[in-house]
């Protein structure tokens, strides 16, 4: 449940993931990074198309997000390539809802931000041969804390909803060891097969 249909988030919850979305995009631009351009094309249509499907896990279902491995890789320009996965899921398949937009954008960028701030330079610190732990990591991280962010939405929003807020992380715990697996492999083999695109310098992108 990382995208949010419209009708169950409180208005300052909307209003409030609004406004964050749209300040951090509007940062995201003027760092936007244009030689990354194509592998954010490549990364948007990867979380376009495996966060369509979505396997069911007690009352919720869950999905690969990606974003932790978009937030390492990309730096500030993946947060415009979830925008961009998550409007047009939105609008071509009624998922999380365009009302919701705002919010879910929030909840998916701001973990692929913080693996960017946090991780990427460590990636480039680490030996080669330990990559794959921070690979591991950014996918943890992704997952887990757009788990929290989605619980906190749905806490702030009615106290009728802390149940499966609760439930809800629990239900995404699976999901952060296998997404650290995937994230972890591909890392390890960008370091084989294309090292610079992992290691790349920031020049004050992320």
């Amino acid at each position: 449940m990382a995208h949010i249909p419209d009708g169950v988030l409180s208005a300052p919850v909307l209003v409030g993931g609004g406004l964050m979305s749209a300040a951090l995009l509007g940062i995201a631009l003027k760092r936007l990074d244009y030689d990354r351009l194509p592998q954010a094309a490549v990364l948007s249509a990867a979380f376009f198309v495996s966060s369509l499907i979505s396997v069911p896990l007690g009352p919720s279902s869950v999905h690969l997000l990606l974003n932790g491995l978009m937030g390492l890789l990309l730096g500030w320009t993946a947060l415009p390539a979830l925008f961009v996965a998550l409007l047009l899921q939105a609008v071509f398949f009624g998922f999380g809802g365009l009302v919701a937009l705002g919010v879910n954008t929030m909840n998916m960028a701001l973990p692929a931000l913080i693996c960017a701030l946090t991780l990427a330079p460590w990636m480039r610190r680490v030996a080669p041969g330990r990559r794959f732990w921070v690979g591991a990591a950014a996918g943890g991280l992704g997952v887990m804390a757009t788990a929290a962010l989605v619980a906190i939405d749905l806490g702030l929003s009615g106290e009728a909803f802390l149940p499966a807020a609760q439930i809800l992380v629990l239900t995404y715990i699976p999901l952060a060891v296998v997404e650290a697996l995937i994230t972890g492999t591909v890392v390890a083999f960008l370091q084989r097969v294309a090292p610079e695109i992992i290691i790349h310098d920031e020049a004050g992108h992320a």
